[in-house]
């Protein structure tokens, strides 16, 4: 999946530029390459908190009919890309993780699809998706063997952070495990700032890449902000978070896309 398909069945970019997509964007893939099996479930583990972000708003009656389009859509972008992932599996140790991702997909899904559901089993399963398709994505990297497929896997670790970030945020503000979404917070943000250090200094950056990092800097500057902000409105201070989460994200994806060309 191209950014651009990726963009327009995530819903980043408006619906009509949507229109104008090929007929064949979405359509499940012959194949793979590692690179992009790597990007793919890389973007799992962002999906895996994107939704929780989006379920939280729908609960909080934040920005209602963009959170639940958001979360309707990364659902179906989940599955998709599970069906993608599963024709590419070059070894057991993919195969295996795979499963275990399925399996914690298949428990955590349903959660999502009632915003009266239980909010701690909401943590509690996206939490155990990440830390499922964290493992398929290193799985893929090992079998990869390349420095380009740790620079995959390092700029779609900052997508995911994006959304566990505000993830933490929103969890803090209502209030739910206040005090492991503050350190869950605080521990993204410094690792955000780290992993993007890195990123800036990679002897394979192109200028392109190096262009594209130097707008991701300033998305982090205002999400951040955001991120930081003790607005007297809990509501806005929620909202300003899931917009700005989008900004970074869209732009992080924009990195990881061109860092699997210069792979491929």
């Amino acid at each position: 999946m191209k950014r651009r398909e990726f963009l327009i069945a995530a819903g980043l970019l408006p619906a009509a530029r949507a229109f104008a997509a090929p007929a064949a964007a979405g359509a499940a893939p012959a194949g793979l390459s590692l690179q992009a099996a790597i990007n793919r479930a890389g973007r799992q583990r962002m999906l895996s908190q994107r939704c929780a972000k989006a379920w939280l708003l729908l609960v909080d009656g934040v920005v209602p009919d963009r959170a639940r389009s958001i979360l309707d859509q990364s659902v179906r972008l989940f599955d998709q890309q599970m069906a993608d992932l599963k024709g590419t599996q070059p070894n057991d140790e993919v195969r295996a993780a795979w499963g275990l991702l399925d399996q914690d997909w298949s428990r955590y899904r349903p959660l999502l699809l009632d915003p009266r559901g239980d909010v701690k089993a909401v943590w509690a399963g996206s939490e155990a998706v990440l830390a499922a398709a964290q493992k398929l994505t290193v799985a893929y990297e090992r079998a990869a063997g390349s420095s380009a497929g740790r620079l995959i896997n390092l700029s779609g670790r900052q997508r995911m952070l994006s959304q566990r970030m505000a993830k933490a945020y929103l969890f803090h503000q209502m209030g739910i495990n206040p005090g492991p979404a503050r350190e869950m917070l605080d521990t993204a943000m410094k690792e955000f700032a780290k992993a993007h250090d890195e990123l800036k200094t990679a002897p394979q950056n192109t200028a392109q890449i190096k262009s594209e990092l130097g707008l991701v800097e300033q998305q982090w500057f205002f999400f951040q902000n955001a991120l930081g902000m003790q607005a007297g409105d809990r509501k806005k201070g929620m909202s300003d978070v899931a917009t700005t989460s989008e900004r970074i994200l869209e732009q992080m994806d924009a990195v990881v896309s061109l860092y699997e060309k210069i792979a491929g």
